[in-house]
């Protein structure tokens, strides 16, 4: 039985798109019920463990001997071809594409920029971002707004703007070029935005290393120079890291959110009652969409045995971070979006030391956007039905293109 439907995936073009807005494609649960760790075809006709339950993923995510390193021969590349793997292969890793000892240095020269003490100094800023948008949503006589241009996508662009050091007035270019990078369009049009953004932040690197100023890119240069170790290649693949997940990932997570509290306003009224409930909600909300599924890719340097697969070094592994969030195992009824769940051990920021650096950040200005949100704008409701929104099944980043709202 296992065979037969590790099979009938093999022929799928993978990650599959969702079936609906909100819950995984039927192929991911079957999968994940009958064979948890099977091999599959990806579109790049290459093969490759596809993972899909929450305990095998974990185990994955933890196990040093799977390598982040996409330049390694049998990294699972859903597009594989000459070009990308060059470009791969004459560009600085990013923090995520890094192993060992070299990628807990990266990670441990810059995690101080993310502890509780420096988020908790910047809550009132975050706060003052959000209520200066929803100032002008609610001063403008347009109705309905697009809350993705709004608020979903200004606040963390202007957020990590001003965490990193970078002008806000750029935010069209590096917003649109980041879109453009994660759209499943021609691999011209992804690389052509992707130099066009490393260009951009070279520059921006060369212009702080001239005045570093007191943020995190500032503060970078000037611990480096201190050390006489300034890595100016190395801190261009930093920012590009952070100014790309830092807005593109949070932007969607909120739009998505707005859409699934108001469709289900039960939910919604157990934290506008009660906005202790949020944090709880926030976890619920992350593990319910999950919107980077697939970015978990890692290939084997020795041979692993994971879920009962015999998984030998060279192979690639793909853990499916939707499919382990809706295992029935790890979260009872995982179709039902409970703000009380209490989901904290989802895989939406990853596991082990890869987990993402900025998850707590994103939790902070989720807080933020959706009790602030709620409570002045207590009306809020969708201008369009929720199955008619134009969501991102173009995208290797999950959310919504649009969203139109009213009150």
């Amino acid at each position: 039985m296992m065979k037969s439907v590790a099979g009938e995936l093999a022929d799928l073009e993978l990650p599959v798109e969702r079936g609906c807005p909100f819950a995984p494609p039927a192929a991911y649960e079957r999968l994940r019920e009958q064979a948890p760790v099977s091999k599959v075809r990806l579109a790049s006709g290459g093969q490759a463990w596809w993972v899909s339950g929450h305990e095998e993923g974990r185990a994955v995510l933890a196990d040093p001997r799977f390598s982040s390193d996409k330049r390694k021969d049998g990294f699972p590349l859903f597009t594989l071809d000459a070009a990308t793997l060059q470009q791969l292969r004459s560009q600085p890793p990013l923090m995520l594409g890094m192993d060992g000892a070299e990628h807990s240095a990266a990670r441990r020269s810059v995690v101080g920029e993310f502890t509780v003490r420096r988020l908790t100094a910047l809550r009132p800023r975050i706060q003052d971002i959000v209520d200066h948008f929803i100032d002008d949503m609610l001063a403008t006589g347009q109705r309905p707004v697009d809350l993705v241009q709004a608020l979903s996508l200004p606040v963390p662009s202007l957020v990590i703007c001003e965490l990193l050091g970078v002008p806000y007035t750029d935010h069209d270019f590096f917003q649109s070029r980041t879109a453009m990078m994660v759209r499943k369009t021609s691999l011209e049009d992804r690389q052509q935005a992707l130099a066009e953004l490393r260009v951009y932040i070279d520059g921006l690197i060369t212009r702080k290393e001239s005045e570093p100023g007191d943020d995190l890119l500032g503060r970078q240069i000037a611990r480096q120079r201190q050390k006489g170790t300034l890595d100016h290649a190395g801190l261009v693949s930093l920012a590009f890291l952070l100014l790309t997940a830092g807005h593109e990932t949070t932007a969607n997570m909120i739009s998505l959110g707005v859409v699934a509290l108001l469709t289900h306003p039960e939910q919604l009224a157990l934290i506008t009652a009660d906005p202790a409930r949020t944090p709880m909600a926030v976890e619920e909300l992350l593990r319910y969409f999950t919107i980077a599924d697939g970015v978990t890719s890692r290939v084997a340097t020795e041979d692993v045995e994971i879920g009962g697969a015999s998984i030998k070094a060279g192979e690639g592994v793909i853990v499916s971070m939707l499919s382990a969030n809706w295992d029935p195992a790890a979260f009872k009824n995982p179709g039902e979006l409970d703000v009380e769940r209490g989901a904290r051990h989802h895989l939406a920021f990853g596991f082990g030391p890869h987990q993402c650096l900025g998850q707590n950040l994103a939790r902070m200005e989720l807080q933020i956007v959706f009790d602030t949100l709620f409570r002045r704008i207590p009306a809020l409701r969708l201008a369009a039905a929720a199955e008619d929104l134009p969501f991102k099944t173009d995208a290797v980043i999950y959310g919504v293109h649009e969203l139109p709202v009213t009150w």
